[in-house]
């Protein structure tokens, strides 16, 4: 009797605390999802274990929600919380809603727009939303373009004593004189006592706002703090920028979510990088905090400590995801960490309070750029553990060989393009590979921790991009100058585009004039950010460009002012992967994995394949995996779940082998992070399938559970 006493509380243990009775700490609830990530650790983990190994074959569609608000290129990047008997979602046109987490039946919608005068501009993207409650006061917070709004729980309807009627403007109390800009807060924050940590998403042009950190009162949505990650005269940090230009220095913000020590009052954010992202001729110097991991006082914003994982980034490599808060046993004694994944491939790991790394981090020498104005840092981080989890760099074995026609094909691709160091710098003088790619290694859907076996799970994407740089000349048509500034990045410097991503502005003429294309160009549309922060006078020179107009009846002054802002010296021609004719990555596979790494002792324990291309496997050839965006969730029934793959479906791995031992076709592809939670004793594992990027669109909600 004893010992069935005894056994029924290590389980107990197990399921709400993730924990073995060999670790002393327990401190977290695996049995809920309240938050993004499931808790504040960001574990994406489940202390549930009714659904297993054994069983997980049989799982069905328990529910599908169908918000019917899908368009061409729309996406759902959510992963929703569960607070009850409740789940709360946001749809492909950024309505909140809330259902009955056990059959999918809506509740309540909160359409934002309607409180923002009608109007359906670009609202960006939403990853998540966050839940505070103090006693029958239960409110859940969303955001929408530049907006952040408090909702009743019960109701959906705006709590109106917060901020103005029920939201704050983020453009406001950023501490900088400017006016105008692009801020979109697509990441949730993270609620510590009467405060919500919120970062934001900005331009990565030289038209970009400093991208500080603030926490508003969840009350009153008055702002409590801020962090200036671009430092002030005066701050720590500030020595390492360009004094001359850093008051037009933007970025450096967390878009990827941050997550929360709730015991120490510690939160952990991390950052992107400062802006122009590919040449840095006006921010010379290390550059902190971009492309930093900052662990902050939540009480009152102070840094603790700091580790930059990119020194002076001319890659785009921000820090993609919130980093796991981990419990780790190294040489006997137990540690409490934070792991942060990168698109480099890597995963560093600090102690929590000190900052200190848990393997030594390494400076390694890299090659220097030879753009003019230009001075990148010598050395970058490397850290001797954990293991990569992916290959670094792309040598001619990698280049794709699966046929003569693509082997060809790349190769061709491949002239003037330099390639085989992972810190290649971008140059005029020829292309360069970037591998890992811009959008990894890791990326936004963040990584799992099993705290049982102190396993982290992490996908990847194995996609190489070329980058090209251009010199900026002084161009005679103010427009194509403007063009360059804002577009060019995404649609290329000759306006081709790159499918399916970006599409051509070429013959736009064809089908917009220049009202209908002003408005576009002003309110976004899909996946295009709206661009209302340029002045009229530049969005007419645009719109004339772009429709091979001339501009007329412009005030010279007008036409001084647009001359006379900063402009990077270089520019990237445009996001472009290195790609087949027909579409496939242009390295040899795996182009898509999950991996599982031993965090006590840093080695890759596996790694699968994580997807596939169904044609090619009805070629005979083996699974390759898929580019894959959205993260992995595991379980205490010892698996993995994790859809994010262009395959359109959902697969469960044995968390300790790797083996698939589900998978499950989903209306859309699921771009997002699982949630798995219980009611009434019943097992549910949700995912959002909106698709886009390069797959259909959709605008599902997808729930599974055992018959």
């Amino acid at each position: 009797m004893h010992r069935i006493s005894l056994f029924l509380l290590s389980t107990s243990l197990t399921i709400l605390f993730g924990c073995s009775p060999k670790d002393p700490h327990p401190t977290q609830d695996y049995s809920q999802w309240r938050t993004f990530g499931g808790t504040y650790d960001a574990a994406r983990y489940s202390g549930l274990s009714h659904i297993s190994k054994d069983n997980v074959k049989d799982l069905e569609v328990a529910w599908v929600y169908n918000k019917g608000d899908a368009t061409e290129r729309s996406q759902i990047q959510t992963q929703p919380i569960v607070i009850g008997d409740m789940l709360y979602g946001v749809s492909p046109q950024m309505n909140v809603f809330a259902l009955r987490a056990d059959t999918g039946k809506p509740v309540w919608r909160f359409n934002p727009f309607q409180m923002l005068g009608g109007e359906n501009s670009w609202a960006g993207l939403n990853r998540g939303l966050a839940y505070w409650e103090d006693g029958n006061d239960k409110r859940i917070f969303s955001s929408a373009s530049n907006y952040l709004f408090a909702l009743d729980a019960d109701t959906g309807q705006p709590i109106v004593d917060f901020g103005e009627n029920g939201m704050v403007d983020l453009k406001k109390d950023l501490d900088t004189e400017w006016e105008d800009f692009l801020l979109v807060s697509n990441s949730p924050g993270v609620i510590y006592k009467d405060k919500i940590i919120i970062g934001m998403r900005l331009s990565e042009g030289l038209d970009a706002a400093p991208g500080h950190i603030r926490a508003y009162n969840v009350k009153t949505g008055k702002r409590e703090w801020i962090f200036h990650t671009i430092p002030h005269p005066g701050e720590f940090g500030y020595e390492t920028w360009d004094p001359e230009y850093l008051e037009k220095i933007g970025g450096a913000n967390n878009w990827a979510g941050m997550s929360l020590d709730v015991e120490r009052g510690i939160v952990f954010v991390p950052t992107g990088s400062a802006t122009y992202d590919f040449w840095g001729g006006y921010r010379h110097g290390e550059n902190l905090f971009a492309n930093t991991l900052l662990a902050l006082d939540a009480e009152t914003g102070e840094r603790i400590w700091h580790f930059q994982g990119v020194h002076h980034d001319i890659w785009d490599r921000d820090f993609p995801a919130n980093p796991n808060l981990i419990r780790i046993k190294k040489d006997g004694k137990w540690i409490d960490a934070v792991a942060q994944t990168s698109k480099q491939g890597y995963v560093f790991v600090l102690d929590r309070e000190t900052g200190e790394p848990i393997w030594p981090i390494e400076e390694k020498a890299v090659p220097q750029s030879t753009l003019e104005g230009e001075k990148s840092w010598p050395t970058q981080p490397h850290p001797t553990l954990p293991e990569p989890f992916m290959r670094m760099a792309y040598t001619d074995e990698l280049i794709l060989n699966l046929t003569e026609e693509w082997e060809k094909d790349i190769r061709s691709k491949l002239e003037n393009v330099k390639y085989g160091h992972m810190w290649e710098p971008p140059s005029d003088q020829h292309g360069i590979v970037l591998f890992p790619g811009m959008d990894g290694g890791a990326e936004w859907g963040g990584s799992s921790f099993d705290p049982l076996t102190q396993t982290l799970y992490v996908n990847a994407n194995e996609m190489p991009w070329i980058i090209n740089m251009k010199a900026n000349p002084e161009f005679d048509n103010l427009g194509q100058k403007v063009y360059v500034n804002y577009c060019a990045n995404c649609h290329g410097i000759d306006r081709k585009g790159n499918l399916p991503a970006f599409p051509s502005l070429m013959n736009l003429e064809k089908n917009y004039n220049n009202e209908s294309l002003d408005a576009l160009i002003k309110n976004g549309k899909g996946a295009m950010p709206a661009f209302s922060h340029i002045a009229k006078e530049e969005r007419d020179m645009l719109v004339a460009y772009l429709l091979d107009k001339k501009v007329v009846g412009q005030d010279k002054k007008e036409l001084e002012v647009v001359k006379e802002q900063l402009y990077p010296r270089y520019y990237m021609e445009g996001y472009s992967r290195l790609l087949t004719d027909d579409g496939y990555p242009g390295i040899n596979p795996p182009w898509g994995t999950l991996t599982a790494i031993d965090m006590n002792s840093g080695k890759v324990k596996w790694q699968s394949v994580l997807g596939e291309f169904e044609e090619l496997s009805a070629r005979g050839i083996s699974p390759t995996g898929t580019e894959n965006y959205g993260g992995p969730v595991t379980t205490a029934g010892g698996l993995v779940f994790i859809a994010a793959t262009k395959d359109e479906k959902i697969r469960a791995f044995d968390k300790d082998t790797g083996k698939v031992l589900w998978e499950a076709k989903l209306p859309a592809a699921g771009h997002a992070t699982p949630a798995v939670y219980e009611i009434k004793g019943k097992q549910y594992v949700v995912i959002a399938c909106g698709g886009g990027k390069g797959t259909k669109s959709g605008d599902a909600y997808v729930a599974f559970a055992l018959p």
